[in-house]
């Protein structure tokens, strides 16, 4: 995997994946103080996120639960102190979808978070991981 990451002004950079897939990101700078993007800590949580979300929406297809949406909300603490790496993470997944059993959704969110996704289990060598989930079934009026 690569990446790179070139300064374009102030305190905004764009990162390009090897894939060719760019994002701006940075943090306020300057008389107007605007942020370009998310600062890389907040790419970091989403990207945790993300990497969970998605091993869900997978172990749940492959079950062929009627899965039509998968939100996963994040809440997270920082150190005080320099590097301010994460202490806590949570994650609220809403899981929507027809007729869903409620224990292959908890099994699939359990799975992700402590087997197979890589940017938690790297979190978690710092942060309190933990996790909950609603279902929502939209079969139901």
């Amino acid at each position: 995997m690569k990446a790179r990451v070139k300064w374009a002004e102030g305190r905004t950079f764009v990162g390009e994946a090897g894939t060719g897939h760019k994002i701006a990101f940075g943090t306020a700078h300057g008389e107007n103080g605007q942020k370009p993007g998310p600062s890389p800590m907040e790419l970091v949580l989403i990207g945790t996120g993300g990497c969970s979300a998605y091993d869900v929406v997978h172990i749940l297809e492959r079950g062929r639960e009627k899965i039509e949406d998968c939100i996963v909300e994040l809440d997270a603490d920082r150190a005080e102190t320099d590097p301010k790496v994460f202490t806590r993470i949570h994650m609220h997944f809403i899981v929507k979808g027809r007729a869903l059993d409620p224990k292959k959704v908890e099994r699939a969110i359990n799975l992700s978070v402590e087997k197979y996704c890589s940017a938690s289990a790297m979190m978690a060598k710092t942060a309190e991981v933990s996790h909950d989930f609603e279902v929502i079934d939209t079969s139901e009026g």
